[in-house]
Protein backbone atom coordinates (compact mmCIF):
# COMPACT_ATOMS: atom_id res chain seq x y z
CA UNK A 1 0.00 0.00 0.00
CA UNK A 2 1.44 3.28 -1.18
CA UNK A 3 2.29 6.35 1.62
CA UNK A 4 0.32 9.38 -0.27
CA UNK A 5 1.82 12.83 0.39
CA UNK A 6 0.81 15.76 -0.71
CA UNK A 7 3.29 18.54 -1.67
CA UNK A 8 0.94 21.79 -0.45
CA UNK A 9 1.56 25.25 -0.18
CA UNK A 10 -0.96 27.84 -1.47
CA UNK A 11 1.21 30.68 -2.16
CA UNK A 12 2.89 30.25 -5.93
CA UNK A 13 6.26 30.78 -6.52
CA UNK A 14 7.66 28.63 -3.69
CA UNK A 15 9.01 25.49 -5.58
CA UNK A 16 5.93 23.35 -5.20
CA UNK A 17 6.33 21.93 -8.55
CA UNK A 18 10.16 21.46 -8.46
CA UNK A 19 9.86 19.43 -5.22
CA UNK A 20 7.20 16.85 -6.51
CA UNK A 21 8.78 16.54 -9.47
CA UNK A 22 12.29 16.36 -8.22
CA UNK A 23 11.33 14.02 -5.19
CA UNK A 24 9.63 11.62 -7.33
CA UNK A 25 12.62 11.50 -9.48
CA UNK A 26 14.63 10.73 -6.31
CA UNK A 27 12.66 8.52 -4.77
CA UNK A 28 12.37 6.65 -8.42
CA UNK A 29 16.10 6.26 -8.21
CA UNK A 30 15.82 4.94 -4.79
CA UNK A 31 14.20 1.69 -6.52
CA UNK A 32 10.71 2.41 -4.81
CA UNK A 33 8.28 2.43 -7.21
CA UNK A 34 6.39 5.81 -7.38
CA UNK A 35 3.25 7.66 -9.16
CA UNK A 36 3.17 11.46 -9.59
CA UNK A 37 -0.16 12.64 -9.44
CA UNK A 38 -0.73 16.23 -11.50
CA UNK A 39 -3.35 17.79 -9.40
CA UNK A 40 -2.45 21.55 -10.76
CA UNK A 41 -4.48 23.34 -14.26
CA UNK A 42 -1.11 24.56 -14.92
CA UNK A 43 0.24 20.74 -15.92
CA UNK A 44 3.89 21.85 -15.03
CA UNK A 45 5.04 19.11 -13.11
CA UNK A 46 3.59 17.02 -16.25
CA UNK A 47 5.65 18.81 -18.77
CA UNK A 48 8.72 18.62 -16.55
CA UNK A 49 8.04 15.42 -16.46
CA UNK A 50 8.53 14.88 -20.38
CA UNK A 51 4.85 14.53 -20.95
CA UNK A 52 2.84 16.62 -23.35
CA UNK A 53 0.18 18.19 -21.50
CA UNK A 54 -1.58 19.20 -24.72
CA UNK A 55 -1.91 16.18 -26.13
CA UNK A 56 -2.53 13.87 -23.21
CA UNK A 57 -5.77 11.76 -23.63
CA UNK A 58 -6.55 10.89 -20.14
CA UNK A 59 -5.78 13.64 -17.13
CA UNK A 60 -6.32 13.51 -13.77
CA UNK A 61 -9.40 15.28 -14.50
CA UNK A 62 -11.13 12.20 -16.18
CA UNK A 63 -10.34 10.37 -13.33
CA UNK A 64 -11.84 13.44 -10.36
CA UNK A 65 -15.44 13.46 -12.83
CA UNK A 66 -15.19 9.54 -12.85
CA UNK A 67 -14.73 9.46 -16.64
CA UNK A 68 -12.07 7.25 -16.68
CA UNK A 69 -10.31 4.59 -14.19
CA UNK A 70 -6.89 6.13 -12.57
CA UNK A 71 -4.74 2.71 -14.03
CA UNK A 72 -6.52 4.39 -17.75
CA UNK A 73 -4.77 7.73 -17.17
CA UNK A 74 -1.34 6.50 -16.08
CA UNK A 75 1.11 7.40 -18.46
CA UNK A 76 3.93 4.81 -17.08
CA UNK A 77 7.37 4.72 -16.96
CA UNK A 78 7.94 8.69 -18.01
CA UNK A 79 11.37 10.33 -18.56
CA UNK A 80 11.63 10.74 -14.95
CA UNK A 81 11.93 7.03 -14.10
CA UNK A 82 7.97 6.87 -12.50
CA UNK A 83 4.60 6.94 -13.45
CA UNK A 84 2.67 10.10 -14.02
CA UNK A 85 -1.21 11.06 -14.08
CA UNK A 86 -0.76 13.68 -16.05
CA UNK A 87 -2.81 17.35 -15.80
CA UNK A 88 -3.51 20.41 -17.48
CA UNK A 89 -6.24 22.88 -18.28
CA UNK A 90 -9.22 20.44 -18.07
CA UNK A 91 -8.68 20.62 -14.16
CA UNK A 92 -10.55 24.27 -13.67
CA UNK A 93 -13.39 22.79 -15.53
CA UNK A 94 -13.22 19.63 -13.68
CA UNK A 95 -13.26 21.42 -10.41
CA UNK A 96 -16.16 23.65 -11.47
CA UNK A 97 -17.95 20.31 -12.07
CA UNK A 98 -16.82 19.17 -8.88
CA UNK A 99 -18.61 21.61 -6.87
CA UNK A 100 -22.29 19.96 -8.10
CA UNK A 101 -21.06 16.39 -7.20
CA UNK A 102 -21.63 14.17 -4.05
CA UNK A 103 -18.68 13.83 -1.68
CA UNK A 104 -16.51 15.90 -4.49
CA UNK A 105 -13.89 15.63 -2.08
CA UNK A 106 -13.34 11.69 -2.05
CA UNK A 107 -13.04 11.37 -5.30
CA UNK A 108 -8.99 11.14 -5.87
CA UNK A 109 -8.97 8.95 -2.93
CA UNK A 110 -11.29 6.97 -4.17
CA UNK A 111 -9.60 6.19 -7.19
CA UNK A 112 -6.32 6.35 -6.23
CA UNK A 113 -6.97 3.05 -4.42
CA UNK A 114 -6.86 1.35 -7.41
CA UNK A 115 -3.73 1.48 -7.90
CA UNK A 116 -2.29 2.20 -4.73
CA UNK A 117 -1.13 -1.67 -3.79
CA UNK A 118 1.28 -0.63 -7.19
CA UNK A 119 3.37 1.97 -5.42
CA UNK A 120 5.54 2.42 -2.27
CA UNK A 121 5.08 6.09 -3.11
CA UNK A 122 2.31 8.56 -4.46
CA UNK A 123 3.40 12.27 -4.64
CA UNK A 124 0.73 14.80 -5.30
CA UNK A 125 1.36 18.09 -6.94
CA UNK A 126 -1.29 20.33 -5.74
CA UNK A 127 -2.15 23.67 -6.92
CA UNK A 128 -0.88 26.80 -5.84
CA UNK A 129 -4.33 27.58 -4.12
CA UNK A 130 -6.87 25.87 -1.34
CA UNK A 131 -9.71 25.06 -3.60
CA UNK A 132 -11.71 21.84 -4.11
CA UNK A 133 -8.64 20.10 -6.40
CA UNK A 134 -6.05 21.06 -2.90
CA UNK A 135 -9.10 19.55 -0.72
CA UNK A 136 -9.21 16.39 -3.17
CA UNK A 137 -5.07 15.90 -2.65
CA UNK A 138 -5.28 16.59 1.21
CA UNK A 139 -8.38 14.14 1.43
CA UNK A 140 -6.30 12.01 -0.55
CA UNK A 141 -3.11 11.63 1.53
CA UNK A 142 -1.52 10.65 4.57
CA UNK A 143 1.02 13.57 5.04
CA UNK A 144 1.78 16.91 3.59
CA UNK A 145 5.33 17.92 2.59
CA UNK A 146 4.65 21.99 2.19
CA UNK A 147 7.59 23.66 0.90
CA UNK A 148 8.40 27.65 1.97
CA UNK A 149 10.65 30.41 1.17
CA UNK A 150 12.14 31.29 4.14
CA UNK A 151 10.66 34.92 3.42
CA UNK A 152 8.61 37.63 5.60
CA UNK A 153 4.99 36.24 4.29
CA UNK A 154 6.23 32.80 4.36
CA UNK A 155 4.68 32.67 8.14
CA UNK A 156 1.68 34.30 7.62
CA UNK A 157 0.71 31.60 4.81
CA UNK A 158 1.66 28.47 6.47
CA UNK A 159 -0.48 29.59 9.49
CA UNK A 160 -3.36 29.45 6.91
CA UNK A 161 -2.24 26.57 5.71
CA UNK A 162 -1.99 24.26 8.90
CA UNK A 163 -5.50 25.78 9.88
CA UNK A 164 -6.90 24.28 6.91
CA UNK A 165 -5.06 20.68 7.53
CA UNK A 166 -6.46 20.58 10.92
CA UNK A 167 -9.85 21.37 9.47
CA UNK A 168 -9.47 19.03 6.82
CA UNK A 169 -8.00 16.41 9.43
CA UNK A 170 -11.01 16.79 11.87
CA UNK A 171 -13.92 16.57 9.20
CA UNK A 172 -12.73 14.52 6.52
CA UNK A 173 -9.40 12.91 6.78
CA UNK A 174 -8.19 11.63 10.50
CA UNK A 175 -5.32 10.11 9.34
CA UNK A 176 -3.58 13.64 7.99
CA UNK A 177 -0.51 15.31 9.32
CA UNK A 178 1.90 17.78 8.24
CA UNK A 179 4.57 15.18 7.08
CA UNK A 180 7.43 17.84 6.96
CA UNK A 181 8.30 21.34 5.99
CA UNK A 182 10.82 21.81 3.64
CA UNK A 183 12.86 25.19 3.06
CA UNK A 184 13.51 26.14 -0.66
CA UNK A 185 15.92 28.11 -3.01
CA UNK A 186 17.88 29.29 0.30
CA UNK A 187 20.58 31.46 0.47
CA UNK A 188 22.41 31.51 3.73
CA UNK A 189 23.75 34.76 2.78
CA UNK A 190 20.39 36.59 3.33
CA UNK A 191 20.27 37.62 6.97
CA UNK A 192 16.00 37.39 6.74
CA UNK A 193 16.24 33.83 5.35
CA UNK A 194 18.08 32.83 8.47
CA UNK A 195 16.12 34.22 10.66
CA UNK A 196 12.64 32.87 9.40
CA UNK A 197 14.58 30.00 8.98
CA UNK A 198 15.19 29.79 12.92
CA UNK A 199 11.31 30.99 13.42
CA UNK A 200 10.35 27.93 11.04
CA UNK A 201 12.58 25.40 13.37
CA UNK A 202 11.07 26.94 16.60
CA UNK A 203 7.45 26.15 15.54
CA UNK A 204 7.41 23.53 13.60
CA UNK A 205 10.65 21.60 15.99
CA UNK A 206 11.60 18.31 14.27
CA UNK A 207 8.57 18.61 11.31
CA UNK A 208 11.14 20.94 9.31
CA UNK A 209 13.31 18.63 7.37
CA UNK A 210 17.52 19.06 8.14
CA UNK A 211 17.46 19.13 4.22
CA UNK A 212 17.37 22.53 2.82
CA UNK A 213 17.17 23.16 -0.85
CA UNK A 214 19.53 25.74 -2.36
CA UNK A 215 18.85 28.72 -4.70
CA UNK A 216 20.00 26.91 -7.60
CA UNK A 217 19.98 27.38 -11.61
CA UNK A 218 20.32 24.36 -12.54
CA UNK A 219 16.88 23.54 -10.58
CA UNK A 220 15.17 26.32 -12.64
CA UNK A 221 16.68 24.81 -15.93
CA UNK A 222 15.78 21.44 -15.93
CA UNK A 223 11.86 21.57 -16.82
CA UNK A 224 12.58 23.48 -19.49
CA UNK A 225 14.14 20.18 -20.79
CA UNK A 226 11.26 17.92 -19.49
CA UNK A 227 13.45 16.73 -16.87
CA UNK A 228 14.26 16.04 -13.29
CA UNK A 229 17.44 17.52 -12.18
CA UNK A 230 18.14 14.38 -11.31
CA UNK A 231 18.71 13.25 -14.96
CA UNK A 232 19.61 16.97 -16.40
CA UNK A 233 22.35 17.66 -13.88
CA UNK A 234 22.69 14.88 -11.52
CA UNK A 235 25.82 16.72 -10.31
CA UNK A 236 24.24 19.53 -9.27
CA UNK A 237 23.29 21.21 -5.82
CA UNK A 238 19.72 21.21 -6.37
CA UNK A 239 19.96 17.13 -7.49
CA UNK A 240 22.24 16.15 -4.57
CA UNK A 241 19.98 18.24 -2.38
CA UNK A 242 16.82 16.04 -3.36
CA UNK A 243 18.81 12.58 -3.23
CA UNK A 244 19.05 13.86 0.24
CA UNK A 245 15.31 14.50 1.18
CA UNK A 246 14.58 11.33 -0.17
CA UNK A 247 16.93 9.87 2.00
CA UNK A 248 15.91 11.52 5.04
CA UNK A 249 12.35 10.68 4.11
CA UNK A 250 12.96 7.30 4.19
CA UNK A 251 14.83 7.53 7.61
CA UNK A 252 11.94 9.10 8.92
CA UNK A 253 9.33 6.43 8.09
CA UNK A 254 11.88 3.15 8.74
CA UNK A 255 12.22 4.99 12.60
CA UNK A 256 8.75 5.37 12.83
CA UNK A 257 7.65 2.01 11.52
CA UNK A 258 10.28 0.81 14.40
CA UNK A 259 8.68 2.73 16.69
CA UNK A 260 5.13 1.68 16.23
CA UNK A 261 6.46 -2.30 15.82
CA UNK A 262 8.09 -1.46 19.34
CA UNK A 263 4.83 -0.15 21.37
CA UNK A 264 3.11 -3.01 19.89
CA UNK A 265 4.99 -5.59 21.03
CA UNK A 266 4.99 -3.65 24.74
CA UNK A 267 1.17 -3.53 24.24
Amino acid sequence: MAKTISVTNQKGGVGKTTTAVNLAASMSATKRNVLLVDLDPQGNATMGSGVDKRTAEKTTANVLLGESLASECIVYDSKGGYDIMPGNEQLTAAEVKLLEIKGREFKLRKALQEVSDQYDYIFIDSPPSLNMLTVNGLVAAKGVIIPTQCEYYALEGLSALTQTIERIRMSANPELDIEGVLRTMFDPRNNLANDVSAQLTAHFGDSVYRTIIPRNVTLAEAPSHGLPVLLYDKRSRGSLAYLALAGEMLRRNEDQVATTTAQASVN
